[in-house]
């Protein structure tokens, strides 16, 4: 099951809302023969909900930390424990790990939306960056501590173009098209087919309106690039605004709306024009509307309609993390 899927996964992605408050009475969290915590001198060790600040808010100044909320109950969680140990321990101090028993200490995976484990978030910069869902085997935990701390030895070009990445992502996130895809071109002209690169030329070119640009940029990323979450977000985003523009005039569907509450099918377009337009809360409400009266219209379309949303924003986009909350309310109220 992909954390698409899921209405219970947790924080994966960019970035993730992180208006979480900490207890200022230090708990002391129970040793559990066999359970994480036990090893690994400085780079593994547990945490409490009043010591969170310090072990990864603060500690995540200097070097990525790994959250690994977990419960003594969990067998999956017990899979995790050697494998996620042994390759931190292995990661040559790129990153720490800190495990959070979510029984003793539920205050922090309550308000960060953790709902199933083990889940793991990592921390960088005092902010939760990335994450996953489920016992993963090696190779891909692996493959995630190179993602959030970038791999081993990494050479100045590569350094110069992570630099670069960032500053044009930020761009982008601050509505400065033109400098964010100048950034972007600037990466490609030194590594050509840079996924990362690529997806955000695009994203810059959905943006600026050029879909047909924007494609021409997604079709120099090759299969594995593909499979990078901020890729697949920036593919489903075109997949949707090409769709979006077959859909009709917003007013005639609200007025549509209006003369007849329960017509699913044009609230369920409305739902897509708002998201295309930005309005992402808004969106999903209107797809909750439709799930409330009848969850089952045309095999669940409302409830798959939020599920691409989830995937075009982003694991830990604010409208994701909260849309998530609400389905699973739904779905097992």
């Amino acid at each position: 099951m992909s954390d698409f899927e899921n209405p219970y996964a947790p924080a994966s992605g960019a970035q993730m809302s992180g208006n979480v408050t900490f207890g200022d009475k230090p708990q002391t969290a129970p040793a559990v023969s066999g359970q994480p915590g036990q090893a690994g001198g400085d780079l593994i060790k547990d945490t409490t909900t009043a010591d969170f600040t310090a072990d990864v808010i603060q500690a995540s100044q200097d070097v990525t930390v790994l959250v690994d909320f977990w419960a003594p109950w969990c067998g999956p969680c017990k899979q995790l424990t050697p494998v996620i140990e042994k390759a931190v321990q292995e990661s040559g101090g790129r990153v720490k790990l800190v495990k959070l028993n979510i029984d003793d200490h539920p205050a922090i995976p309550g308000q960060m939306g953790i709902q199933s484990i083990p889940a793991v978030v990592a921390f960088s910069g005092g902010k939760p960056v990335d994450g996953f869902m489920g016992a993963l085997p090696d190779s891909q935990i692996r493959e995630f501590i190179e993602k959030v701390a970038g791999p081993p030895g990494v050479s100045p070009a590569e350094a110069q173009i992570e630099a670069v990445l960032e500053q044009s992502r930020a761009a982008m996130a601050d509505g400065n098209m033109e400098q964010a895809a100048q950034g972007f071109a600037a990466i490609l002209q030194m590594q050509s087919g840079h996924a990362g690169a690529a997806a955000g030329l695009a994203a810059c070119m959905m943006e600026m309106g050029d879909l047909d640009r924007a494609e021409q940029m997604l079709a120099v990323i090759d299969a594995e690039g593909r499979k990078d979450p901020e890729v697949a977000s920036v593919i489903k985003r075109l997949e949707m605004a090409r769709e979006v523009a077959q859909l009709g005039d917003p007013v005639e569907l609200e007025a549509r709306l209006a003369k007849n509450p329960d017509d699913h099918e044009a609230r369920l377009q409305f739902a897509k024009i708002l998201n295309a337009k930005g309005h992402r809360d808004a969106a999903a409400e209107e797809l909750f509307t439709i799930m409330r009266k009848d969850r089952k219209w045309e095999d669940e379309a409302a409830r798959k309609a939020l599920l691409e949303f989830f995937e075009a924003w982003g694991p830990v986009d604010p409208a994701t993390l909260s849309a998530r909350r609400q389905l699973s309310s739904l779905l097992f109220s």
